[in-house]
């Protein structure tokens, strides 16, 4: 579904935690990090998109969440050619977004990245409210600066009104689906050190170092066989 332009209604969805720092996901089999994302059925709307994304994709549900705030107009980026399949160039141009900031009130072992056959992520962490402003792909930068900014209004920061702009905490292992056996989410199991051939990792890790912070960034193991 693309309206006269091009563009493809889109949910982004922007998850704290009670820190506010923001959920950052690693997409399956890839080296890029990126938001939540996806799109707008026919006769939805951008709230019911929503939680039908961050469900399919993160595996939480309305309860496990709270809206903090919503943009207040469609954000656009336009997708390079080379990213675009050939049957639907010179017709789709990219993305027109509604960005939902959510806080989170499940606990981390909630997120499940295996509900669906064809999940989206195969790892996450928590990072710093501004950090992915410098490791999200390029064509999304812009789109990823305009939502960041204008959802921070909804922020309360620190009483010492410091604003971290570095740093990660921890990457976690994703679950076994649900109804399945396995050790859940416990992210102690398979972790090794990260990829320095990863440029989204390298550049997370030169944000940590920066940051003149304590915290270790850990990858876990993917977990997800190749097809």
């Amino acid at each position: 579904m693309l309206d006269r332009e091009g563009f493809r209604p889109n949910v982004g969805i922007i998850l704290l935690n009670a820190n506010n720092e923001v959920w950052w996901g690693k997409r399956v089999r890839e080296h890029s990090w990126q938001f939540p994302q996806g799109g707008i059925k026919y006769g939805e709307t951008p709230e019911q998109a929503m939680y039908r994304e961050l469900e399919e994709e993160i595996g939480l549900r309305q309860e496990h969440v709270k809206i903090v705030g919503r943009t207040r107009d469609w954000l656009r980026y336009e997708v390079p050619d080379h990213f675009i399949k050939r049957e639907v160039r010179g017709h789709y141009r990219g993305q027109k977004q509604i960005w939902f900031l959510l806080r989170m009130v499940a606990r981390d072992n909630d997120v499940n990245l295996r509900l669906t056959d064809h999940p989206e992520f195969d790892a996450w962490r928590w990072h710093d409210y501004w950090v992915p402003l410098d490791v999200v792909i390029e064509f999304k930068r812009e789109v990823y600066q305009r939502a960041l900014q204008e959802l921070s209004r909804f922020l309360t920061w620190p009483a010492n009104g410091q604003d971290r702009r570095h740093g990660s905490r921890y990457l976690r292992q994703p679950h076994e689906r649900r109804g399945q056996g396995g050790n859940g989410g416990n992210g102690n199991n398979g972790r090794t050190a990260a990829n320095a051939s990863s440029k989204a990792v390298v550049a997370a890790s030169k944000a940590i170092a920066d940051a003149a912070g304590s915290s270790k960034l850990v990858v876990a193991r993917q977990g997800i066989d190749k097809q």
